[in-house]
């Protein structure tokens, strides 16, 4: 596998707009090329008898039962309403109507 010049380096660090001075380039360079190389290591494993998976760990709620319960009582929550109009609360539009 190719690894990467002193110029790919600079480049990436130009697109990602990363002020990196000569020994901080020089750095980032042998990191990066660890990396690929680590990659290159990884793609040598004979993988044609793992089946391919979305999740390489189990999966497991740890949300808690949907219990239902019994909700306030209509007029204790329009209660804290800023403003309603009969059993409505009204709130200000976001997509067209007044003020937009």
């Amino acid at each position: 596998m190719a690894s990467l010049s002193r110029a790919d380096v600079e480049h990436v660090a130009f697109l990602a707009r990363l002020g990196l001075t000569p020994q901080e380039l020089d750095q980032l360079q042998g990191q990066l090329n660890h990396i690929l190389e680590q990659y290159a290591k990884l793609s040598e494993i004979d993988t044609s008898a793992i089946p391919p998976t979305a999740q390489t760990i189990e999966l497991e709620n740890i949300l808690r039962e949907d219990v239902a319960t019994p909700s306030l009582p209509q007029d204790a929550v329009l209660a804290n309403a800023s403003r309603r109009e009969g059993e409505f609360i009204v709130v200000p539009p976001i997509l067209g109507g007044e003020g937009s």
